[in-house]
């Protein structure tokens, strides 16, 4: 026997909606009966789980209760809704039984009996699955002969169902999800499914199905129009959401341009809408409806390392500040609170100074400027620096995954061995970079690589020595099992002085290895040479690893253990024996981010170094 099953067999129809959480109002004065749901296990774990999912019965005998005629009423149900989970997994041949107190729900004065019954009321629910149905026939047709070359390009390569598959539902509607992407994917953004043809042969346990698509024309986006109570010039925006103007229609490029203007840091949300249907022109009218953030913001943060001591910074951020979502930046950062003499604020190092990140420079779309100046005042094991810096750099998206950026960079200032005279020096520098991010998360990743390479041909003024100092560092996640529970990551990173020995760079700008973010256990830049002192006095190499295993443990609580090694050189490659550092620490995970607590340990001890590190943050380690 076959049948047309379009808009009326289970799984490929509309679904039916859940029953109600109260008993009907011509029940609400008959008295509730407790009743318990046994649903028989059929052996198939997955086909368990649909039934238990679909059953009324089981799913409201705690949370609604009801009386008699309600209990028979919901029965009567469930034998339609558990014959739909059959089907929608391929068992189109199933029965179902259902008995409350031993009897069917068709039983004449059910009822009475089950008023008089004991309580509380045993439901059985009893399931035959059947044989497996197989998928006979899968065929697609255009809905004009013009459009059918469109639809074969579409259906070149497999889609997700073929004859000879399990005749499940979410198989056929996912298949049918896919066919549709392809054709919007390819340019239509009327592609439309005009009919869905579904048969069942029971003769033959098989399904048939046929489709018929209409792909609608070809277009390109018309010129966006960019909608919202919004205090950013409109000529602005229009001249950011341009470039989306004759692109061939893609989702995926609809997205990009929507996730562009999100990016400008002015608004808080961007929705993007396509018309329905095409212009005079033949072209689709998109708009983008913005919200804006707040103008003004403040935030702060703190980190703490055991040598290192703990650091407060507080910024204040404008985020519209011409009109052009210009975003101004003032911060101050105090850190080593406390290290050496107890309330020597000379042993403090400082950070002041602000950075005006502009997206619409040059009204080129995409190309970013980000301007910056600081005062430092830095004390540490390895130098005491005063300097007063300055950068515009440059920055462009040239794929969703690739960043270039390049620009002028100033550093003025004296630096000299901690407690020692300082020397003053001039570095001028052009700072040239790029990142590749194939990451899922920001502070958060699970899957995905990192990778972030910096070189800048400098000049030091004092002494005409110009330097080129190199830096690449990569990382990766692995998410082991596909949850987002269990996390492998890994990093690398090497530096070197390029074309120049470490003496004539200034001390501040040579390679140091320890620390948070670095490796973990030893004192902050503390891996390297020494001097007469035995202080850090920086290599012209550096090279790091570090391995992590990241576990959620429970809600939003999880756990770490990491390996980190380290070496640091005199000459262009590090040579001699690496530092390895290992270690423990909990995570906590905010809509911010997770919050970091680290505890490490030296497997090589230093001399005059701590013999542990205790590291408090927000984010990952790396």
């Amino acid at each position: 026997m076959a049948g047309a099953l379009a808009g009326q067999r289970p799984g490929l129809a509309q679904q039916p909606a859940a029953a109600p959480a109260a008993a009907p109002a011509d029940q609400a004065d008959e008295a509730t009966l407790p009743y318990r749901t046994e649903l028989a296990a059929t052996g198939d774990a997955a086909l368990d789980s649909a039934l238990a999912a679909a059953s009324q019965l089981r799913a409201l005998q705690d949370s609604a209760p009801t009386g008699a005629l309600g209990l028979v009423g919901r029965a009567e149900a469930d034998i339609d809704r558990l014959q739909r989970a059959l089907a929608s997994l391929g068992f189109w041949a199933g029965q179902v039984g259902i008995t409350l107190a031993g009897q069917p729900p068709g039983t004449p004065n059910l009822a009475e009996t089950l008023a008089a019954a004991p309580r509380p009321i045993a439901v059985q629910v009893k399931v035959e699955p059947g044989p497996l149905y197989r998928l006979r026939q899968v065929e697609t047709q255009a809905a004009t002969p013009e459009d059918q070359a469109v639809l074969d390009q579409a259906t070149a390569t497999p889609f997700g169902l073929a004859a000879g598959d399990a005749a499940r539902a979410e198989a056929v509607l996912g298949a049918e999800r896919t066919l549709l992407q392809r054709l919007l994917a390819a340019g239509h953004p009327l592609a439309s499914m005009v009919q869905r043809q579904v048969t069942v042969d029971h003769a033959s346990r098989t399904m048939d199905v046929v489709w018929t698509l209409a792909p609608g024309p070809f277009a390109r986006f018309a010129v966006p129009a960019v909608a919202g109570d919004t205090r950013v010039s409109p000529g602005f925006l229009a001249r950011q959401a341009a470039p989306l103007a004759g692109q061939p229609f893609s989702p995926a490029a609809l997205e990009k341009q929507r996730a562009a203007l999100l990016g400008l840091g002015a608004f808080a949300s961007v929705r993007a809408r396509a018309a329905e249907r095409l212009d005079a022109a033949g072209r689709l009218p998109v708009t983008f409806t913005v919200t804006d953030r707040p103008r003004r913001a403040i935030g702060g943060s703190v980190a703490y390392e055991t040598n290192y001591g703990p650091s407060v910074r507080a910024w204040w951020e404008h985020r519209n500040l011409f009109g052009g979502a210009e975003r101004l930046r003032l911060e101050a950062e105090v850190a080593r609170i406390g290290v050496g003499n107890a309330g020597d604020a000379g042993n403090m190092t400082y950070r002041i100074g602000g950075t005006l990140t502009d997206p619409g420079v040059f009204a080129w779309p995409g190309l970013t400027l980000q301007a910056s100046s600081y005062y430092l005042r830095e004390r540490l094991d390895a130098y005491d620096r005063d300097a007063i810096t300055a950068a515009a750099i440059f920055q462009r998206p040239v794929t969703p995954q690739v960043t270039l950026r390049a620009g002028p960079q100033l550093d003025f200032g004296a630096i000299g061995p901690p407690g020692g005279k300082e020397v003053p020096y001039q570095i001028l520098g052009v700072l040239f970079g790029a990142r590749w991010d194939t990451t899922d998360n920001l502070l958060n990743p699970t899957r995905g690589w990192r990778l972030d390479g910096t070189v800048a041909p400098s000049l030091s003024v004092a002494n005409t020595a110009p330097f080129l100092p190199l830096r690449v560092t990569g990382t990766t996640y692995w998410d082991l099992f596909g949850d987002k529970g269990s996390v492998l990551a890994a990093r690398g990173s090497f530096g070197s002085l390029l074309g120049s020995g470490r003496s004539s760079v200034p001390r501040h700008l040579r390679y140091y290895a320890g620390g948070g973010g670095s490796v973990r256990g030893y004192d902050y830049q503390s891996i390297g040479p020494r001097d007469e002192r035995n202080k850090p006095d920086g290599g012209a190499s550096v090279v790091e690893a570090s391995l992590e295993w990241r576990q959620h443990v429970y809600g939003n609580v999880g756990a770490v253990a990491f390996v980190d090694m380290g070496n640091v050189g005199t000459g262009g490659l590090p040579g001699g024996q690496p530092r390895v550092g290992a270690g423990l620490g909990v995570r906590y995970f905010t809509p911010i981010g997770p919050i970091r607590a680290d505890v490490a340990l030296p497997l090589m001890k230093q001399q005059g170094s701590s013999g542990y590190g205790l590291y408090l943050g927000i984010g990952q380690a790396f």
